[in-house]
């Protein structure tokens, strides 16, 4: 059976921290900081529980000055580098502690990145200060290092997962784009994610920013093409026709879904439904098309809510018909929990729907 992600935070990691401090500051004393961590409720508690509660025990046995603290942290954090998830303990210790030692939290936010993302820790800092931020930010989206980069983009998100929304930047993106700017054309795909993440994130609150943004990108880099494909994500999903017509998705007259054939019209939950279909076309000239299939799914009090599934993005002609066979799980996921009930498959290219079927869950 796989671990839950919490439990990253173990007796390995904790006697691990322990040593890497005590490296740096002997009177640090062990035991009593593991007791306290695994109390009676450790079990019980998410990562992100475990993760806060972690820095606050720590901190009871650190110098009660700060910067010692910090100086201490710092030296103790390489130690972690492959630690990855794990590591935001660090830089979670600046997010509780050092909001009033602006300088110097900063300057630690950008050397834990380094060994594993501050792009949470970040954010209490940029709605205190906005504008100041901002330049920060700015400053490290021309760093020599990809994670600083990354964090110039990650950490200034509107809607980061497992993060605090920004909602001033939520209303007015604008102190974002600059930063954009800057990572464009980035030469790592890490950072590139992030952009491209950045934007998607804008787009659902104001798509027409990002699709000028796109139109005035298109073209300039391959680098910057993959950011704003990945960018237009939600916007493509919703069959948006600005940003289909800018990757050549230009409507779905003349094609069409042919045989849309499901395995059995009644399917129990924890199974998969199996479908298959053909596309066909009536123009000669190949035409790119997205595909997609909608699932609205029956919910609990009658309700009923949809879902939006990629297939593929191909060309077809006249004189090449495109077959596809898929199938669609509906086993309960922490994600996605399924009803009894009646539901439909819709078939979309290019946004738009063009074939449909019911079947029944059971």
């Amino acid at each position: 059976m796989a671990s839950a992600l919490k439990d990253i935070y173990n007796v390995s990691f904790i006697n691990k921290l322990i040593s890497s401090i005590k490296n740096e500051y002997p009177p640090f004393n062990g035991e009593v900081f593991t007791s306290a961590v695994f109390d009676e409720q450790w079990e019980q508690r998410t990562l992100k529980e475990r993760m806060r509660h972690i820095t606050l025990k720590l901190n009871e046995g650190l110098p009660g000055d700060y910067e010692e603290s910090l100086h201490l942290l710092m030296k103790a954090a390489p130690h972690f580098k492959n630690e990855d998830l794990a590591a935001i303990i660090f830089p979670d210790y600046v997010e509780v502690f050092g909001l009033e030692h602006w300088e110097l939290s900063i300057a630690a936010l950008e050397h834990f990145t380094m060994y594993s993302t501050s792009e949470f820790a970040v954010r209490p800092f940029i709605l205190k200060d906005l504008d100041k931020m901002a330049e920060q930010m700015v400053k490290w989206a021309v760093s020599p290092h990809a994670n600083v980069r990354r964090l110039a983009s990650e950490g200034i998100r509107p809607r980061l997962p497992w993060g605090m929304a920004l909602q001033p930047l939520k209303k007015d993106p604008s102190p974002i784009i600059p930063i954009l700017e800057l990572l464009k054309k980035d030469e790592s795909l890490y950072v590139r994610k992030s952009v491209a993440n950045n934007l998607n994130d804008i787009s659902k609150d104001h798509p027409e920013l990002v699709l000028q943004l796109a139109q005035r990108w298109i073209g300039s880099h391959p680098y910057t093409d993959w950011i704003i494909k990945h960018a237009c994500r939600t916007l493509l999903k919703k069959g948006d026709p600005a940003a289909l017509a800018l990757f050549g998705y230009l409507g779905a007259n003349d094609l069409n879904i042919q045989n849309l054939t499901i395995e059995n019209d009644s399917i129990h939950i924890g199974g998969d439904l199996h479908f298959s279909f053909a596309v066909a076309s009536e123009r000669i000239e190949p035409t790119p098309i997205r595909l997609e299939y909608r699932i609205e799914y029956a919910k609990a009090h009658d309700k009923q809510s949809a879902k939006i599934f990629k297939i593929t993005e191909n060309i077809i002609s006249k004189d090449r018909p495109l077959f596809y066979k898929k199938k669609q799980t509906f086993r309960d996921m922490t994600t996605r929990k399924h009803y009894p009930g009646d539901h439909t498959i819709a078939i979309l290219i290019n946004g738009e729907e063009k074939a449909r079927l019911s079947f029944i869950v059971r």
